[in-house]
């Protein structure tokens, strides 16, 4: 028998969904700081990375996959994200609705059982104002519309609206946003902390009874709907 004809396990499919728009200039290193630690704290976790395949995807004017997919066991590096144009919801929630379908058969085609994707998005400003991105977004979480419609878990940070994390975020408490006057290398680091943690509880969870995602809210974040 081979491997794609028995069952290899379950995974947890996680994408990190980061602005790349210009304003994000001088934030993109300390986020690409924050994704190596990941990476370095997930090497040390090896049951935890072997439930998780990762992908980075960097949105402005339109979306460039970073990273694919990775079992992050067997990744030597990060691509870099690169700021750059302006920042399109819109784009970011119609490429989504394709690649998860995709995504997802892709790897119940490998032989895996494969639970409910999330997304962790991380943005500095608002949507570009000439776009409606709602539809896009109601059509990717819906789960009678997209195959594996995702969990939206939102960051706001700088000049992020907390109405728009609120209504981005799929459930009340997977919408955060920096409080204000924070330090920003630090709010970021302690994002990156964050995604780490719940990377490393939801991929330990997948070997439990009950698998659960496992949301950690980062420090110096406060819960988008109670400030609006």
């Amino acid at each position: 028998m081979t491997m794609t004809d028995s069952n290899r396990g379950h995974v947890l499919p996680i994408y990190v969904l980061a602005d790349e728009s210009g304003s994000m200039t001088d934030l993109i290193d300390d986020l690409n700081d924050g994704l190596r630690s990941l990476h370095r704290t997930l090497l040390g976790e090896p049951m935890a990375a072997a439930k998780v395949r990762f992908s980075v995807l960097g949105f402005s004017d339109d979306v460039v996959e970073r990273v694919h997919l990775a079992d992050l066991r067997g990744t030597d590096e990060f691509p870099l994200l690169t700021p750059r144009g302006r920042t399109s919801y819109l784009a970011a929630f119609e490429d989504l609705i394709d690649r998860i379908p995709a995504d997802v058969r892709s790897l119940k085609a490998e032989g895996y059982q494969v639970h409910r994707p999330a997304v962790f998005l991380l943005s500095d400003g608002r949507p570009n104002p000439d776009e409606d991105w709602k539809d896009a977004h109601r059509r990717l979480t819906d789960r009678n519309t997209t195959l594996a419609a995702p969990n939206v878990i939102a960051c706001g940070i700088v000049d992020a609206d907390a109405r728009t994390i609120d209504e981005v975020a799929t459930r009340p408490e997977f919408g955060f946003v920096a409080e204000k006057g924070a330090d920003v290398g630090a709010v970021i680091a302690k994002f990156c902390a964050a995604l780490t943690a719940s990377v490393i509880a939801s991929g330990r969870s997948l070997d439990s009874a009950h698998p659960v995602l496992e949301v950690e809210k980062p420090e110096g974040f406060t819960v988008a709907i109670d400030v609006i």
